[in-house]
Formats: structure tokens, sequence, C-alpha cells
């Protein structure tokens, strides 16, 4: 009876293991923030360097407000959002829209329409062996793109994001240029951080004769 009992028993886990249900994998496409209504706030600066014109280094700042709005289908047949963006010249001004480009999540590409450029902004399930293309879909030249950093916190503007990815995207110096880009996006969000750099230099000149700098620093986010 012992050996009877002993035998059931193993049966029955066995039985028991067979029926658990697989486990769905987790691609964490929250990353790119796709959600109706979600809105981000940035502080923007922006400076041009060109010394063949008055003045030669040029600054703005100002806010831009970026917002998932309507869903469509697109011309394959998608469901794609409206990311409207919006800016004003400070806290105090109101937000006057600029440009609405489109977001779509299609299988584990994050995919960014800006200005007719359709760009692959994220590749799911975020990992430090993934390497990509931006530009795969459009006629610019091949920019890779990788992740340095995976479900890490970063605290900016005192808010800290529990978990972020960080996306390279550019990185070359020599001593007449120096070409630097990167993302940084974080759970439920989307993107809260952005660098851009891409100037050149006289070899006896360390301030850049010509290019350009963009930063993007998060402010605040939430839902309308």
């Amino acid at each position: 009876m012992a050996k009877k009992a002993l035998i059931g028993i193993f049966t029955l886990a066995f039985v028991l293991l067979g029926c658990k249900k697989p486990t769905t994998p987790n691609f964490h496409k929250e990353y790119f923030g796709l959600q109706t209504g979600r809105y981000v706030i940035y502080d923007v600066t922006e400076i041009t360097h060109d010394t063949a014109l008055n003045p030669a280094h040029d600054t703005i700042t100002y806010q831009l407000k970026t917002v998932w709005s309507a869903e469509y289908i697109d011309n394959e047949g998608r469901t794609a959002s409206e990311f409207r963006r919006y800016t004003r010249a400070t806290a105090n001004d109101p937000w006057v829209l600029s440009d609405i480009w489109t977001g779509i999540i299609d299988g584990i590409r994050a995919e960014l329409i800006e200005e007719n450029q359709r760009m692959v902004k994220l590749v799911f399930a975020p990992t430090l062996s993934k390497e990509w293309d931006i530009n795969a879909y459009n006629t610019m030249p091949e920019m890779n793109a990788y992740y340095s950093d995976v479900h890490i916190d970063t605290t900016i503007n005192g808010t800290t994001f529990d978990s972020t990815i960080w996306v390279d995207q550019e990185r070359f110096n020599s001593l007449i240029d120096t070409v630097r880009s990167f993302e940084v996006y974080a759970k439920h969000v989307g993107l809260i951080r952005k660098f851009e750099k891409n100037n050149q230099y006289n070899f006896a000149d360390s301030e850049p004769q010509t290019g350009r700098e963009v930063y993007y620093n998060y402010v605040e986010h939430g839902f309308e």
C-alpha cells in the first residue's frame, strides 16, 4: 500500500506540473509610454555653432510637451497613434502645437515617424545584447543603437524613476569631430532624457566651428 501511495503522489505531482501554464514573456513595452492621453513635459536647450555667423554660438531654451493622442489605422493596416508636440517659451506661456508625429508598437519594435522619417526607437525586450539600426526603414544613413543600461533607477530634476533603459545611438570622437547621442526611457512614462551633439572643430581651436547640441530634460508627466 505504501508503495502504491508513493507512486500515486509522484503521478499527481507530474500531472500538476504538466498542467502548469507557461509563463508569458515580459517584453517591457511600457518603456515607450504609448498610452492615449499620456503627456510628458521637458525643458529643452538647443545650441547651434557657426563661426561664420554673429553670434557664432547661439542658445535657445523652451519647454516641450508631447502627448499621445488619437488612434487610427495607418496605410499598412496597423493601429497607430498621433504623437502631438507642443512648445512654449516659458512655463508661464500657453502651449502652441508645433507638429504631429506618429507612434506605433509593431511586434517587438517601437517606431516613431519624425518629420516623415520612420525611426526604430526601441526593440523589445530590452537587453544589453540587443543592437539595431534606427534608420532601417527610412532613407537616412545607418545609425546603430544598443542598450547601455537596462532596468536601472535614474533621477532627473529630483524625480527618481525606478526602472529606466539607456539607448546609446552614436558615439564618435576625433580631432575634428565629436558626435554623441543617447536617450533614456522610463517605464510607464516614455522618454525622460535626450542628448545630441554633432560638432566640428579646427585642430587649433577647442571651440566648435560648426555644429548643434540638443538637451531634453524631464519636468513632469501625467494624463489629460
